[in-house]
């Protein structure tokens, strides 16, 4: 694997996609970590850890999900690429629903081309929405409950405008940085940055579980006691299990063999060959894990601008993440559903079986035609059932580390951030060992 390494850096053009990629992603992480204007930088680091420590540690734990801290410190890019996943998703379900965008689907790459656009503009739309949102909540103190410090200097119009729009700003600029990284860089530019911000929460997360535990002073720094150590190496090691768990599944796929009948084309005889469709056993992907997610963050977030409401009271003490019996069963069930739903979605039996009828190819042993159609449907739905369970069990994994550990709120290895980071990674090693390969080189994975 070293001497792969270091032969993507001797290909010039490749060193140049990961140097380039590197300081993209390094000027997206400085951007996290600057303040917005008006924005009181010690009372919110203040309120910020009162409030990821405290009793609601869930909640501000998926809040920062998605963002690598930047959101609770109320940075330039607070609200991350998220905006753009939520358009995105928006966008492919309604492409589904709307003729006109499943029209522009099939056009090819002009008509993908005007769905992008279309995604930036309601990644614009949205990302208005939530800074407004969040940008409120700071200023009223519902962000951080319980601390009654202010995190803002001027709470009159002009100064939180001025905050709505350096977000807003600052999401247009997250999103032009990934579409720089997919343009000229390696890999998908907004699944990179998403695997940026989750892993660069790991090391606080993995070492505030090493000092719950308690602490001890050596040399006038603050280190864990041994109870600190060994909760800290056994994380390490469900981490790393997890992780294998997550790459074994992820690869996994059901091949099902097409063969090609010889045609006449002209004057050449074509077809013939064989080949096969790879069904992946988790064939949503983590599309699922996000959506559950953000159906249970909903109310969460509706609950804190309204804390004296019966239903909000009774939403905050029910619905925590990671603590709370109702929202593992709710995660639980909406993953399944929604892997279901998506695969359904994303997926046509009948478009495929009319494609490979079309162009003279049969599955071994199946009639073309309403035959294929019904052997495609019956293996993907076997194939969902394991894939959905799998997915919510790798989400309930925080839940089994509050039982067993008592820290769901700072437990890195599970849910969603596992699911992403294996799988952005894992797509990542691959495009680099394909364009080695092209070159004659050994790839990372031999």
């Amino acid at each position: 694997m070293l001497s792969a390494f270091t032969n993507a850096f001797r290909t010039p053009d490749l060193r140049r996609k990961i140097l380039f990629t590197i300081g993209i992603l390094t000027v997206f992480r400085v951007g996290s970590v600057i303040p917005a204007p008006n924005v009181n930088l010690q009372n919110i680091d203040t309120c910020r850890i009162q409030a990821t420590t405290g009793d609601a540690a869930g909640i501000y734990s998926m809040i920062n999900l998605f963002s690598g801290g930047a959101l609770l410190q109320l940075a330039i890019f607070a609200l991350g690429i998220m905006p753009y996943i939520t358009a995105s998703i928006i966008l492919q379900l309604l492409t589904v629903v709307i003729p006109r965008l499943e029209a522009l689907k099939k056009e090819g790459g002009a008509g993908q081309q005007k769905i992008t656009q279309y995604t930036r503009y309601l990644t614009i739309v949205l990302a208005v929405m939530q800074s407004t949102a969040f940008v409120t909540m700071a200023v009223t103190g519902q962000l951080f409950q319980g601390c009654a410090l202010p995190v803002v200097y001027d709470a009159t119009l002009f100064p939180i405008i001025v905050m709505i729009l350096t977000m807003t700003a600052g999401t247009g600029i997250v999103m032009w940085l990934g579409e720089l990284i997919t343009e000229r860089g390696v890999g998908n530019g907004m699944s990179i940055m998403i695997f940026t911000q989750i892993a660069a929460a790991f090391p606080a997360q993995t070492w505030g579980i090493a000092l719950s535990r308690g602490t001890t002073e050596f040399m006038g720094v603050t280190l864990p006691n041994s109870a600190g150590w060994m909760a800290f190496l056994v994380v390490l090691a469900v981490g790393f299990v997890v992780m294998l768990g997550v790459l074994f599944v992820e690869q996994a796929q059901r091949r099902i063999p097409v063969q090609y009948a010889k045609r006449m084309v002209g004057r050449r005889l074509v077809g013939g060959s064989t080949t096969y469709i790879p069904l992946k056993v988790n064939q949503a992907g983590v599309i699922p894990v996000i959506f559950a997610s953000s159906m249970l963050y909903l109310p969460m977030m509706m609950s804190q601008f309204f804390p004296d409401n019966p239903v909000s009271q009774w939403v905050g003490s029910n619905l925590m993440p990671g603590q709370s019996l109702w929202y593992n069963l709710l995660e639980f069930v909406l993953i399944i559903a929604f892997a279901y739903f998506y695969v359904s979605i994303t997926f046509n039996p009948e478009e495929v079986a009319d494609n490979m009828k079309k162009y003279g190819g049969f599955i071994p042993g199946i009639r073309a035609g309403k035959p294929t159609e019904r052997y495609l449907a019956h293996v993907l739905s076997r194939l969902t059932a394991p894939g959905a369970l799998y997915l919510a069990v790798i989400a309930m994994i925080p839940a089994i580390a509050f039982i067993l550990l008592g820290t769901a709120g700072q437990f890195p290895f599970g849910g969603t951030s596992i699911l992403i980071v294996v799988g952005v990674g894992l797509n990542t090693v691959q495009q680099i060992q394909s364009q080695l390969q092209q070159r004659n080189y050994e790839g990372f994975l031999r």
